[in-house]
């Protein structure tokens, strides 16, 4: 975009601010270039399975077992396109300052197989998270879903606790 041309966005946008802007805007493309670090990283949140479709973050509260079958403390996420690393997001939403949080994160194949990717027990504060990651794709594999999974049945003392999840691939 020619200096000028940038000017003229620059003064629709802020009149106020146009000196400034001007003499930032002619100081050249540099300002404007992207950084290497924001070019390299090109990341967007996975879908759950199972999700509203609004929003790649889900929420929900550690529940006790049930009677026949499991609890739902395992959340899929589907991986639509090739991505060179996936991360795992976690925030707690509980009150509880005692709060212990069993996580661990699973990396599926497409031809069934699995990796775990971290397995560890947090007690962050209340709106507060944790990322995990980077992870590299597994040379030779695909991926077609990450599972994040909260809670465990030797950990009673997580049940009903909340907490928000999501998983972003990037490219």
């Amino acid at each position: 975009m020619a200096a000028a041309s940038r000017f003229a966005f620059a003064l629709a946008l802020s009149p106020a601010l146009a000196p400034a802007l001007a003499t930032a805007l002619l100081a050249g493309p540099l300002l404007l270039a992207p950084s290497a670090a924001m070019a390299a990283e090109d990341c967007r949140f996975l879908e759950p399975i199972g999700g509203n479709g609004i929003t790649p973050i889900v929420s929900k509260k550690v529940g006790p077992g049930k009677l026949l079958g499991r609890p739902n403390w395992n959340t899929d996420f589907v991986v639509d396109q090739p991505y060179r690393s996936y991360r795992f997001f976690f925030t707690a939403t509980s009150t509880d300052p005692k709060a212990r949080y069993p996580v661990s994160g699973v990396m599926k194949f497409t031809d069934g197989s699995s990796l775990q990717l971290f397995q560890q027990t947090l007690s962050p504060p209340v709106g507060r998270g944790r990322q995990f990651g980077p992870f590299p794709v597994v040379p030779g594999k695909q991926a077609s879903q990450m599972n994040f999974r909260i809670g465990a049945s030797n950990q009673p003392g997580a049940l009903g606790f909340g907490y928000r999840i999501s998983v972003q691939g990037c490219r």
